[in-house]
């Protein structure tokens, strides 16, 4: 019979770095099985021998501790159903360097004066050093990471195709560690080995403060080449005090301010073997923690897609705009660069002006570049330019300005200073982000829900940098709150189990010790910088994804080590919050109740809490400042509730039943608090808004017999507001689902196809390519607020693929070793493609409505099966294979 194919390694595809000590392998079984029966691995020295198991995915390595810089070439083959199959084409993973001791390089740093060091932007610099090999060289592998972004040469030739390396990372505790196979690239004799690094996010413009040196205040390389020989011999070479470093053509380098460029310095043949060019000079040697440093558990960022421009316009003489037709985060290449001495100057935007030009006005920081009372020498970044790069040309034939030290959130480019004609053949739009494997894809009979699919997509691409960041311009932040709306909704179209896992290391090393969670990991807004803002750390809704993320996690990916690796974390989130409830109240409560009533214990009705972010129409300036005062207990108390759920949850699947027996006793005491507070004697809820109605029914807070009568009313406040939505950030996620999930799946539908704002297809009929921060974000006359690529709102397409497609997880099938599929048609939909990448294998349905027959066709992938429920409501159990199923309509 067939073979297992789509082997794995953790959650990546023949992993070369690998820190993880034992790491779990998967596969997918035969095409022509329905059921494993039993496994057998061999990888290295280890043989499992036959496992009667019908785990595939993630099953633990259990061989001999490995040893660094080993590679580790490993197969499997499986008893099914259908009989024993034939082993898999071998793949392989190889481990880094895995101890401290390992490393003889040394970090190194360029020596700069106190003016450069404090000032911003900085160049970039140079690294290099030349190398003696004899003409025995077997194989040789790279180790390199950096304080800041690097480019690694050997011999003049670009190191591999990741960009942004080593990535963001809390890097107090954590720095990646990337690894490359450099065998082709070294010559017997002479080899040049160099780097360029900048600044990026260890020391360059953070956040939406754009605040400088967080993480210290000079960047540094520590590089590593070691080389096999032929008789065994390892040949080690590594940064060090024989290194020497200057500057060069990048004159200045930020990932948020953009990056300078004079070709007229580049400096010829710095990275090939000869004699060494003129005016190097020694490096600082330093000494950082060895311990911290880690290898891959998600893929890198690449350059993913090129874009031709879809037109180019001169608003005014001697300005050009580019406009690419789609909004993406990343750069332009850019030829035609002029004669010697040209000098370019491109500003990134999202948005045109009522003349054609690009305009930034949009991308301005919340409440505080607008304040004029707000005058703080910590913050003039915030005047300095902005997504602008400039370059001057040398002059040379075939030249070419690609800055790869920065990136930008755009769709337009404006252009000074070209002489001549510019064309779309002369600017080509890269599109950066990380290279995930994609996994979802959704199309239906209307084509506006196809492009709101497509919007949300390109949104998640934008950003998906190395972390989940809120937007690609004026902030690029890991807020916690927009990963723990989107990343279920992220899971079906991408696989984001690395990119998570990754995310979440520096969430623990962050989390503080009494349990709170930062509103931005890794963190660019200190609780210094926080409190003198009007806010702090530790809000509802945003600090849950310490819990939320890894829950999602191993319901899309059967990842139960993400929870165990976990644990501690989601433990002390949902602690923090109980403390919270329990030891503090509300002003306003207290001046109300000068004695608290037994449920107030656990109302978490204290601190700093972002709430319902962005319901229409409530953008504020000031909004920071007055959501320091306001009572958000309605929704921490809710967000205290589901998190303490998914804890006692979690606990039985670990095995940890003392935990799970008190965080159910939490659930069901938060959740009666709730009761108590915020339903009156008429079984109506005291918050009488769309969000707090839609968090009631999807946290289940609501008692069973409420239930109908609060989706009633949900509804009436939908008809009231003209059959529109209210809802903001936390629970638009769930609103057209719990319409869906009560019975009033026509209105899911009028909301989803609703034209006029607030609404999704506003966003689609005003050329959004990337989903709007604000409802708002576009107006009829093209006036543009707040970010045009958010991807919160975004995660209206989790009802695509849940409820128009019909593919639903279940809670006792992770990683969709179970699932059902059932279809919601309506919005006059004619027909629906929904396809997903499982761990298992793809998994498709597809259905369409022909003369009032509903014909639905559905692939279930080998190892898995699913329940199918039609319509009309008959249900049926389809095992592996293709299967058509129709009913009437």
């Amino acid at each position: 019979m067939n073979a297992p194919t789509h082997l794995r390694v953790e959650h990546l595809d023949q992993p070369i770095g690998l820190t993880c000590r034992n790491p779990r392998l998967s596969w997918r079984l035969p095409a022509d099985a329905r059921e494993q029966l039993a496994y057998q691995v061999r990888a290295g020295e280890w043989d499992s021998g036959k496992v009667e198991s019908s785990s595939s995915v993630l099953v633990p390595y259990r061989g001999r501790a490995l040893d660094s810089a080993e590679r580790v070439h490993w197969t499997v083959r499986v008893w099914t159903d259908a009989g024993v199959s034939d082993w898999a084409e071998p793949s392989w993973w190889e481990t880094g360097l895995l101890s401290p001791e390992d490393w003889t390089a040394r970090w190194i740093e360029p020596l700069e004066d106190d003016h450069v060091r404090h000032s911003t932007p900085r160049p970039a610099y140079l690294f290099r050093h030349v190398v003696t090999l004899e003409d025995t060289i077997d194989s040789a592998r790279l180790y390199v990471t950096a304080h800041g972004i690097y480019e690694v040469f050997i011999n003049g030739v670009r190191v591999g195709d990741a960009e942004l390396t080593p990535g963001f990372t809390s890097y107090p505790t954590t720095l990646q560690v990337q690894t490359y196979d450099v065998t082709e690239l070294l010559l017997p004799g002479e080899n040049a080995i160099g780097a360029i690094v900048s600044d990026g996010w260890f020391r360059g413009q953070n956040g939406g403060l754009r605040l400088t040196n967080l993480y210290g205040d000079s960047i540094a390389l520590l590089a590593q080449l070691n080389v096999h020989h032929t008789d065994g011999l390892v040949t080690s070479v590594g940064t060090g005090p024989d290194w020497t470093c200057r500057t060069g053509e990048i004159k200045a380098a930020d990932l948020i301010q953009g990056q300078a460029v004079d070709l007229r310095r580049r400096i010829n043949g710095w990275c090939t073997p000869g004699a060494a060019p003129e005016g190097w000079s020694p490096v600082v040697v330093g000494e950082y923690d060895l311990e911290r440093l880690r290898g891959p558990s998600a893929p890198p960022v690449r350059r993913v897609e090129e874009i031709r421009p879809v037109e180019i316009t001169e608003p005014r003489p001697g300005v050009r705009v580019v406009d690419l037709g789609q909004n993406i985060n990343g750069w332009v290449r850019m030829t035609n660069l002029g004669p010697a001495g040209t000098r370019l100057t491109l500003t990134y935007g999202e948005a045109l002006d009522a003349y054609g030009d690009v305009t930034q006005e949009n991308m301005l920081v919340v409440g505080i570049e607008t304040d004029p009372t707000f005058d703080d020498p910590e913050f003039a970044n915030l005047s300095a330019p902005f997504q602008t790069d400039q370059v001057t040309s040398a002059g040379e034939p075939g030249e070419t300005f690609e800055p790869r030290h920065t990136t930008h959130g755009f769709r337009y480019v404006r252009v000074e200073g070209h002489q001549g004609e510019l064309t779309p053949d002369d600017v080509t739009g890269v599109v950066v982000h990380t290279d995930m494997r994609r996994t979802g894809w959704f199309e239906c009979s209307d084509d506006r829900l196809n492009r709101l699919h497509e919007a949300a997509v390109w949104s998640f691409r934008g950003n998906a940098c190395d972390i989940p960041t809120d937007c690609p311009t004026r902030e690029r932040a890991g807020w916690t709150g927009d990963w723990q709306i989107f990343v279920g909704a992220a899971a079906f179209i991408y696989d984001v189990a690395g990119f998570s896992t990754k995310w979440l290391y520096d969430l623990v090393s962050e989390q503080r010790g009494d349990g709170r969670v930062s509103s931005c990991v890794p963190e660019t807004i200190s609780s210094w910088y926080a409190n003198k803002l009007g806010f702090a750390h530790g809000s509802a809704g945003w600090g849950d994804a310490a819990v939320v993320v890894p829950w999602e996690i191993y319901r899309a990916y059967g990842d139960v080590g993400i929870l165990a690796e976990q644990y501690d974390s989601m433990m002390a989130w949902v602690d923090y919050g109980v403390r919270a409830a329990n030891e503090r109240r509300h002003e306003d409560r207290v001046a109300k109740r000068v004695t608290p009533l037994d449920h107030e214990r656990w109302l978490w009705d204290t601190g700093y809490h972002w709430g319902e972010w962005l319901e229409p129409d409530t953008w504020d300036p000031g909004i920071m400042a007055k959501l320091a005062d306001t009572d958000h207990s309605e929704v921490a108390t809710a967000y205290l509730h589901r998190s303490a759920r998914l804890l006692a949850e979690t606990s039985l699947l670990l095995d940890e039943y003392e935990y799970a027996g008190w965080y159910a006793g939490v659930a069901a005491a938060t959740r009666l608090a709730w009761q108590t507070e915020f339903i009156d004697a008429s079984g109506s809820l005291v918050v009488d808004s769309q969000a707090s109605h839609v968090r009631a029914l999807a946290f289940d807070l609501v008692p069973e017999k409420l239930r109908a009568q609060t989706a009633r009313r949900l509804v009436d406040l939908i008809r009231k507001s003209g059959t529109h939505l209210t809802t903001g950030f936390l629970s638009t996620p769930y609103l057209l689902p719990v319409l869906a999930e009560t019975g009033y799946p026509n209105v899911a539908y009028e909301l989803l196809f609703q034209s006029t704002e607030p609404s999704w297809l506003t966003m689609i009929d005003r050329d959004a390519t990337t989903i709007w921060e604000d409802w708002g974000g576009v107006d009829e006359n093209g006036y543009a607020l707040l970010s045009l690529n958010h991807y919160s709102k975004g995660a209206v397409i989790s009802f695509l693929h849940r409820y128009v497609g019909g593919i639903k997880l279940l809670d006792d099938g992770p990683g969709y070793c179970r699932f059902e599929i059932s279809p919601m048609p309506g919005g006059g939909l004619t027909w629906a493609n929904t396809q997903h990448e499982s761990p298992y294998g793809l998994l498709r349905s597809g259905w369409q409505i022909d003369d009032g027959t509903f014909v639905l066709d559905i692939t279930v992938p080998p190892g898995t099966n699913a329940r199918v429920v039609l319509p009309d409501g008959q249900t049926f159990e389809a095992e592996p294979g293709q299967a058509r199923y129709t009913c009437a309509i």
